[in-house]
């Protein structure tokens, strides 16, 4: 173990990071909560908005996998600054035109960016910490994606009611590169990896690495996930304000609440899988068999939304499923991590990242199609039941297929 995981120096990247992925949420998130304003002021109907939300993920997965690459051979803090970079360049326009056009275009760069951003965080803090002390650190770092949905609950909804829906683009535009400047500043390369790569150096095939069965494991979960995710970021607050009836601040309000309860348990969970770990257990249990069981749970829970329930449970179903699922986020790449050659681990977490983000192309689509077509709450409740059944099926499928001690990086 290298003294750089226990120096403070660690820590602050791991905050640092952490508020990274809170901005990139913002970003994420920003135009589901302004989804009513934004289709009552240019007239869009529900699919028309599902397809400018899936406009974000067109180019995802593409800048996903390239920025995976270019992981293998930049520094990650250079790579991290110019994403943010373009991250608030393609806010502005937003602010400032009343075409949907352009609103696709620039949320389609701004996709494009973000692509690499949740796998090069990882790829970057995994240089501070050793492989059985990664959990903590890196649900941490998933939680400042929560706290960013939590602050975007509470914060656009006020600004679009002081100042319109478009000052909320503005607003993170400045944010975005007020962070870059601090990470400029701070920002260092860790070193856990040089002793990774002394012990395995060696590079596998892509093919070989691709059809493992742990891969492929965390790549079905990690798409049911991101189904979960992308539903959540485009549809949630406006179930809240059209499906349940709530008023906008109101809804902004619900949607935090719901969402700060993922913080707590997000991290507990983590913590469990870390602690089942320091107790022996194979990380075929402590993370495969763990994670893809809390995918169930999660599916279940938001399958039962479509029964007919009190208002103030389903409410409390989308809380506590939202809250079992990101642990995908956080051990899926602690899997990949054990399995994967050092000199190809930013590639191939950016690889598998792109493949779930391709549910984020189909979710708003497929329940902005069910909202259009079925009246009320229940079109919105249909898309969460769908996103339970295959959230289920996706765990099952976990269950049976990660097992990183039977996998590639032993098969050689």
């Amino acid at each position: 173990m290298s003294e750089v995981s226990e120096s403070g120096r660690a820590w602050i990247i791991t905050w640092l990071l952490a508020v990274f992925m809170l901005i990139n949420f913002l970003d994420k998130i920003v135009l589901g909560l302004v989804a009513v304003p934004m289709m009552d002021e240019l007239g869009l109907t529900p699919k028309q908005f599902g397809d400018v939300g899936s406009g974000f993920f067109w180019l995802f997965a593409i800048g996903g996998v390239l920025g995976g690459f270019l992981a293998n051979h930049l520094k990650a803090g250079a790579l991290i600054t110019g994403m943010v970079l373009i991250w608030s360049v393609s806010q502005l326009p937003i602010g400032y035109t009343a075409s949907i056009s352009v609103i696709i275009i620039c949320r389609a760069v701004l996709g494009a960016a973000q692509g690499p951003a949740w796998p090069v965080a990882v790829h970057a803090l995994y240089k501070w910490f050793p492989n059985d002390r990664r959990n903590l650190p890196i649900s941490i770092v998933a939680q400042g994606s929560t706290v960013g949905m939590v602050a975007a609950g509470i914060l656009i909804p006020l600004i679009s009611a002081t100042w319109g829906w478009r000052a909320n683009f503005v607003a993170l535009a400045v944010i975005g590169c007020l962070w870059a400047l601090i990470w400029l500043a701070v920002a260092e390369e860790g070193e856990e990896d040089n002793e990774e790569a002394g012990a395995d150096s060696v590079a596998l095939s892509y093919a070989h690495l691709l059809f493992d069965r742990s891969v492929l494991g965390c790549a079905i979960t990690h798409f049911v996930g991101y189904w979960s995710l992308a539903l959540t970021l485009t549809w949630l607050p406006a179930y809240f304000q059209r499906g349940l009836g709530f008023g906008g601040i109101a809804s902004g309000w619900l949607y935090s609440s719901v969402v700060a309860l993922m913080i707590p348990l997000g991290i507990g969970l983590a913590w469990g899988s870390e602690h089942l770990l320091k107790r022996g257990i194979p990380s075929k249990t402590a993370r495969g068999r763990y994670l893809s069981a809390l995918l169930m749970v999660a599916g279940t829970l938001f399958a039962v939304l479509y029964a007919d329930v009190p208002e103030w449970l389903r409410i409390g179903l989308i809380a506590i499923a939202l809250g079992c699922t990101p642990i995908v986020y956080s051990l899926g790449p602690a899997v990949l991590a054990e399995v994967v050659p050092v000199p190809q681990r930013g590639s191939m977490l950016a690889i598998i990242n792109s493949v779930a983000s391709l549910a984020g192309i189909a979710a708003p689509v497929v329940t902005g199609a069910l909202i259009q077509n079925v009246p009320g709450a229940r079109g919105f409740e249909l898309g969460f039941a769908l996103c339970g059944a295959l959230m289920v099926a996706g765990g099952l499928l976990g269950l049976w297929m990660i097992d990183p001690g039977r996998s590639v990086r032993y098969a050689t």
